[in-house]
């Protein structure tokens, strides 16, 4: 039934869906970057990458507030690494990077056309293409 002032309009249109998830927290609107479940039986709370399709059970949470998770006293947090992130160095990477530029810094010892002082025993270098270097054992 239309009332005098015409037909009864809802005050948010029905068609504008937002694509983003947000953040569950009350009053954060920030886009969610992680998915908060609660395992209950095991007194465990579990952060990891945003699920592929909101849970009603879980509860996603932008990149502050995943930082800031805090669990219940007795609980414990589980953080799963989320597979989009670019991995951090590690000591053996940097100290990896570090000998290669003390080997490329390091001078040559003797020059490509160069072959006096060369002992029988060494491969020649018969060609080179980028760091890969192609040798011939000395019997051939």
């Amino acid at each position: 039934m239309e009332s005098r002032r015409g037909p009864l309009k809802s005050a948010v249109p029905s068609n504008v869906v937002s694509l983003v998830r947000r953040c569950s927290r009350t009053a954060c609107g920030r886009p969610a970057v992680a998915t908060l479940t609660y395992v209950y039986a095991d007194s465990t709370a579990v952060l990891g990458p945003l699920a592929t399709y909101a849970e009603p059970h879980c509860y996603d949470l932008c990149a502050e507030h995943s930082e800031r998770l805090t669990a219940p006293r007795g609980w414990e947090v589980v953080r799963l690494a989320d597979g989009s992130a670019p991995p951090r160095p590690s000591g053996d990477d940097l100290e990896a990077l570090a000998n290669a530029v003390r080997e490329a810094a390091r001078p040559q010892e003797r020059a490509a056309g160069d072959s006096g002082g060369r002992s029988g025993a060494d491969p020649m270098e018969v060609a080179r293409r980028g760091h890969l270097r192609v040798l011939r054992s000395p019997e051939s």
